[in-house]
């Protein structure tokens, strides 16, 4: 697994987007939240889009450092999502707080917040008897 994120995998579609907010199921760990929906008609295993929101962060430059930080924790983490995909996903991350965390307390939530997805993610597909 290369620790890349090549342009194939970026979020960029707003029909998917309106789709994650419309019909997506969320897994939270604080201060981070992840939203996900499976695809049906996807080429890419994983749709990836990062958002910080401008009512905690005023400033382009300070949403746009937490927004770097996000995709780099991603890019050196997403191993833990790609062993898991069983089909196509979409997922967006969401930094929802004031607070200014360190890149490692980011990182290691971002960590948590995976293996959260996975267990979340698992529990939807298994078919109910």
């Amino acid at each position: 697994m290369d620790f890349t994120y090549p342009k194939n995998e970026k979020l960029k579609s707003s029909k998917i987007i309106d789709l994650l907010f419309s019909e997506g199921k969320s897994v939270s760990k604080y201060p981070l939240r992840l939203v996900y929906v499976p695809l049906s008609d996807s080429d890419e295993p994983l749709k990836f889009g990062v958002s910080v929101s401008k009512k905690h962060f005023k400033k382009a430059v300070d949403r746009n450092y937490f927004k770097r930080v996000l995709r780099e924790c991603y890019r050196l983490n997403k191993k833990l999502i790609h062993d898991n995909l069983d089909q196509p996903y979409a997922i967006m991350f969401f930094y929802q707080t004031k607070d200014r965390l360190t890149y490692q307390e980011i990182n290691e939530k971002t960590m948590q917040l995976f293996e959260k997805w996975i267990i979340a993610k698992n529990d939807d597909v298994t078919p109910t008897t």
